[in-house]
């Protein structure tokens, strides 16, 4: 089984975040899910983001760091949206990684360093019309990374909505969502 640090997007620490942790935990897995936002929870995802833009995104990727750090290293880093930012960081740059899933958002891989670690697995999953992920260069930022790393996946889901997988949002999918949380579960179990 595997252990999984988990980060919120930015509408916080939802229920539906929360949801989809238990549902990894139900299967067997230990799942850590702290709270980048101290509290604080959003209606509105650009409420969210000018939080996020307020404290600063440094900030937000330095709280994801600390809260890592009580935790072993051969830990899977999770994030949705703008936990990306934490997970991908810590993926890359914290030895000992056993794996990234990144929901909704890739960065290029140069932002935290020059390429993604050998031997760690990655999966990227987004809306194939989900203007934030295909527009904002996420997509391509996620295609580059399958190509340039041998234990890189990216699924795409037919749709446009963002946060597809926080059952507490009206953008979530279930369809989607399902067959995102098969593959995180098949992922996990798979895991050297």
């Amino acid at each position: 089984m595997a252990e999984v640090l988990l980060f919120h997007h930015a509408h916080g620490l939802t229920s539906g975040v929360r949801d989809f942790a238990g549902q990894l935990r139900e299967a067997g897995h230990t799942v850590h899910v702290p709270d980048l936002f101290e509290g604080r929870i959003f209606d509105k995802l650009e409420d969210g983001m000018g939080y996020a833009r307020e404290v600063g995104f440094g900030t937000i990727i330095e709280r994801g760091r600390a809260a890592a750090e009580p935790l072993p290293n051969d830990v899977v880093y999770a994030g949705f949206s703008l936990g990306v930012l934490p997970a991908q960081m810590l993926a890359q740059t914290r030895p000992g990684a056993r794996g990234a899933l990144l929901f909704s958002a890739c960065v290029p891989v140069t932002e935290f360093g020059e390429a993604w670690p050998d031997g760690v697995p990655v999966q990227v999953h987004g809306m194939d019309a989900d203007g934030l992920f295909v527009d904002e260069g996420d997509l391509d930022a996620a295609r580059a990374l399958v190509t340039s790393t041998p234990h890189a996946e990216l699924f795409l889901y037919p749709g446009a909505q963002h946060l597809f997988a926080d059952n507490s949002l009206p953008s979530y999918d279930t369809t989607a969502a399902n067959t995102l949380t098969t593959r995180v579960l098949t992922f996990l179990t798979t895991l050297p």
